[in-house]
Formats: C-alpha cells, sequence, structure tokens
C-alpha cells in the first residue's frame, strides 16, 4: 500500500519541474523568435545608420545599449542580428537532425556495410573538433552566410547519426520491438511508428543546445572574418567591432554576448522540457 500511495507523489514534482523548465525556455525562445520577425517594432534606430556625433555614447534612456564608433545604436543592432543568429542556430541544426537520425536509425538498425562505412567516415570526421572542421570548409568556399549553412551541415549531422545509432541498438532487441517483428509488421512502420519515437527524445535535446552551438560558430566565424561581413547587424561581427573598445566602451561587446547567453539558455531549458515529454509520451 505504501508503495503504491508513494509512486504518484514522486511523480509530481518532476512533473511540476517539466512543465515550469518548459515554459521557462518557452517564454525565452518565443520572444526572441518574435524580436527577429518583427526587428521594427523593437529597435528604435536604423542598424546601420551612422551618426558621428553620436559615437561612444553609454548605454541611456535614448540609446538603452549605448552606441558604437560610428554611433549606431547597438539595442537597433542586436535586435537586428537576432533574425541572421537565430536563422544560422536554426536552420543550421534543422538539416543535420533530420539526416543524421534518419541515417543513424538505419545503420543502427539494419547494421551491416551500412553501418560499418557510416561509423568509419564518423570516427574520421570525428576526430576534428567541430569549429575546426567548419573553419577548414569555410576557407575553402569563402564567406558568406550560405557557405556557412553548407558547412555547418556538412559537419552536424555526424553528432546525430551516432547518438541514434547507439539508441537503435538497444532499442531494436527491446520485447515490443521483437513483438511487432513477428506480427509481420513491415520494417518502415517498425523504425518510423516503433523505434524512432522511442529514440529520437535524445536527438531532440541535443539539438536544442546544438542550435546554441551553431549560433555560436556563426558568430565566431563572424569574428574571425570568415562569416557575415559588416556592416551587416549579426552578433559576432558586432563583438568583433567592438573588441578593440573593451575597455573604454564595454557595452558595445557586452549586450551581444549577454543576448547571446540568453538565447542558449532559452534553447537549453525549452530541449530538457521537451525532452521529459517526448519520453513519458515515448512510455
Amino acid at each position: 500500500m505504501k508503495k503504491t500511495s508513494n509512486h504518484p507523489q514522486k511523480r509530481r514534482l518532476p512533473l511540476w519541474m517539466t512543465r515550469v523548465t518548459f515554459v521557462a525556455g518557452g517564454l525565452i525562445v518565443l520572444l526572441m523568435i518574435i524580436v527577429s520577425l518583427f526587428p521594427a517594432v523593437f529597435a528604435p534606430y536604423d542598424p546601420l545608420e551612422v551618426a558621428p556625433a553620436a559615437r561612444f555614447i553609454a548605454p541611456c534612456v535614448e540609446h538603452p545599449f549605448g552606441t558604437d564608433f560610428y554611433g549606431r545604436d547597438i539595442l537597433s543592432r542586436v535586435v537586428y542580428g537576432a533574425r541572421i543568429d537565430l536563422l544560422i542556430g536554426v536552420l543550421g541544426t534543422a538539416i543535420p537532425l533530420v539526416v543524421g537520425s534518419i541515417l543513424g536509425l538505419l545503420a543502427g538498425y539494419y547494421g551491416g556495410l551500412l553501418d560499418s562505412l557510416l561509423m568509419r567516415v564518423n570516427d574520421v570526421m570525428m576526430a576534428f573538433p567541430f569549429t575546426i572542421l567548419v573553419i577548414i570548409i569555410m576557407t575553402i568556399l569563402g564567406q558568406g552566410m550560405q557557405n556557412i549553412f553548407i558547412a555547418l551541415w556538412l559537419v552536424g549531422w555526424m553528432s546525430y547519426a551516432r547518438l541514434v545509432r547507439s539508441e537503435v541498438l538497444v532499442m531494436k532487441n527491446a520485447e515490443f520491438v521483437q513483438s511487432a517483428v513477428v506480427a509481420g509488421f513491415t520494417n518502415a512502420r517498425i523504425l518510423f511508428r516503433h523505434v524512432l519515437p522511442n529514440v529520437i527524445s535524445s536527438a531532440v535535446v541535443f539539438a536544442a543546445s546544438d542550435i546554441v552551438m551553431c549560433m555560436i560558430t556563426g558568430a565566431s566565424m563572424s569574428f574571425l572574418g570568415l562569416g557575415i561581413q559588416p556592416p551587416s547587424p549579426e552578433w559576432g561581427a558586432i563583438l568583433n567591432e567592438g573588441r578593440g573598445y573593451i575597455s573604454t566602451a564595454w557595452w558595445i561587446t557586452f549586450f551581444p554576448g549577454l543576448t547571446m547567453a540568453l538565447t542558449g539558455v532559452g534553447f537549453s531549458l525549452l530541449g530538457d522540457g521537451l525532452s521529459d515529454f517526448l519520453r513519458t509520451k515515448g512510455r
């Protein structure tokens, strides 16, 4: 009797925490999406407008985030930069998530030559740090947002393939999967209706953090001069322009960095909450 009465009590706290985590992360991400979709509503000035008379104004009522060397409003540049950086993060993650998950699903379930070939390619690529590979590809392809996406797609799928494959290797021996095989279900039905829903939660959680990683990588490319070029209001480009004035105009780098950190926290919280929801539904 004690076990049955205590069991629901143990599940209420995690469920409550899951909802709070999911809602908190969702609100932050939703705010960033709204800002990126309607930047003119939140930006008080043109992000490219040069005003020599307003150079290096510290945060104030007129310029809440201050101004830079050219007198451009930092708040406006951060707001318009959200569209670029969120696009890099989301689109740079979505394609690798889909492609890598499908490859990992097939390799883990069928094994054989596909599994061996996939893992060998994966091992070779994983021997190099993620950012280094992106820098190499960007150096070859050149500057521009399109090349950033290509570099992220070529490198990003590997982690998803390895993660999903490892989950499938365990899941395909589960009783309900074996029962589906005995029942004569097609491989496609077993894979996409029974296996995938029970292994995708780990990939989704990783994708939430990977969005942040792609955003940071895109900003890093701009910071190094390989990505989005000035005067585009991209967070990494803003950081690059303000690094020489950290001691005298700290706000140029502080507010873009703070916005990027806040966005990262939002996606992380959203991913954790979504993971718990998917695991519960998978059961």
